[in-house]
């Protein structure tokens, strides 16, 4: 695997913030979500409908609570 140089990773040697690690996560879990939907088409038996409904609930909720989150956080910034 190709290493990139420092200049050519965006924020390179620094952290990633609250709010990118936050986005990151969304769009991680979405992928997820629009994984199981595939999936979920396919799906034949009671079991697996079952196993991937339960998960993409979970990860609508995930979702929300980022979203919330995301959301209080810009308010209180707005506001200060």
């Amino acid at each position: 695997m190709a290493k990139l140089r420092q200049e050519e990773t965006p924020n390179a040697g620094c952290a990633m913030s609250q709010r990118e690690m936050n986005l990151l996560w969304l769009k991680d879990t979405l992928e997820h979500l629009t994984t199981c939907q595939q999936q979920l088409e396919w799906a034949q038996d009671a079991q697996s409908v079952f196993v991937l409904t339960e998960t993409m609930l979970r990860d609508l909720e995930c979702c929300r609570r980022l979203c919330e989150g995301i959301n209080q956080r810009s308010r209180l910034q707005h506001v200060a």
